[in-house]
């Protein structure tokens, strides 16, 4: 198998565990959001803690928890991550996962907008036109469901700049992921802690509890292929993969979770997904020439 397969194969898997992960916090329904979010840092700490290990990236995880600008930016690309991660349980659980597969289709074009505003990148003509139909299916949402949709722009924009945080911190994904979760350890102990006596852990059946330390694989394993696949593939290529797990996220919404598709929600996802369309042709058409 060519390099190029292997990293496509990897790619896929990574996105399509990110879009069928919902499945698994739905098996966990009983659990609330925030304990859920603590037990998935604790035990990712330990998936990500063998991982470095056995990748022998341990000197670069010492040189990076000593080193006070990479800790400032990864608590705060941490605490995006930790609402990233509540809210998609939440909204999981809670019977709103189209809200946030919508979030996950419009973060390519937030995280294009926020480049545009902090880091002076320059968007092509098609690229503002994608954003705008974006805004435009936002908008048809907000104006025919009666609310603007909170749980797909806050999983956008949270997502979103966690994003551009994390390109300031020059550290590898499976480095600057295990940092972020050695950070978050401390407020998930506390918090289980202060739940002890009321929370899932000790009082739950064995499978509830290989369940709660499953969070930690279903959190490392597609960090780890989606790193194999980032090292092998261009960038257009994972460009387009990323739309995978939002459509899976749809589909387990639709299909097997009952929520329901009114047309007027269609009728935006369909405006969405042009824009998406047009960003997607837009990387295309600017994908490095092959050489000859």
């Amino acid at each position: 198998m060519t390099e190029h397969r292997k990293g496509l194969l990897a790619g896929v898997l990574a996105y399509a565990l990110w879009g069928g992960v919902a499945a698994y916090w739905k098996l966990l329904a009983g659990v609330g959001a925030i304990e859920l979010i603590a037990h998935r840092a604790l035990w990712a700490l330990g998936a990500f803690a063998l991982l470095v290990a056995l990748s022998g990236q341990l000197a670069p995880l010492g040189r990076a928890l000593r080193d006070l600008r990479v800790l400032g930016v990864m608590t705060l690309s941490g605490a995006l991550l930790a609402v990233n991660w509540g809210i998609f349980v939440w909204a999981t659980i809670s019977g709103h996962l189209l809200d946030a597969s919508l979030g996950y289709f419009i973060n390519p074009l937030i995280s294009v907008a926020l480049g545009t505003i902090f880091l002076r990148e320059r968007l092509s003509r098609l690229q503002w036109i994608a954003i705008a139909l974006a805004a435009a299916g936002v908008a048809i949402l907000t104006w025919r469901a009666g609310g603007v949709p909170w749980v797909a722009l806050i999983l956008a924009f949270t997502f979103g700049a966690y994003g551009l945080v994390r390109k300031t911190a020059r550290v590898d994904a499976l480095v600057g992921s295990t940092v972020e979760t050695v950070l978050m350890v401390p407020f998930a102990l506390g918090y289980l802690l202060w739940i002890a006596d009321r929370g899932a852990l000790g009082h739950a059946d064995l499978a509830m509890h290989l369940l709660l330390v499953g969070t930690g694989i279903v959190t490392a394993v597609p960090l780890v292929l989606f790193t194999v696949a980032a090292r092998r593939l261009p960038l257009s290529t994972v460009g387009f993969l990323q739309y995978l797990a939002p459509t899976g996220q749809f589909l387990l919404a639709a299909i097997a979770f009952g929520e329901p598709v009114s047309v007027d929600r269609l009728l935006a996802f369909v405006v969405i997904w042009t824009g998406l369309a047009v960003f997607s042709f837009d990387l295309w058409r600017r994908r490095p020439a092959a050489a000859p």
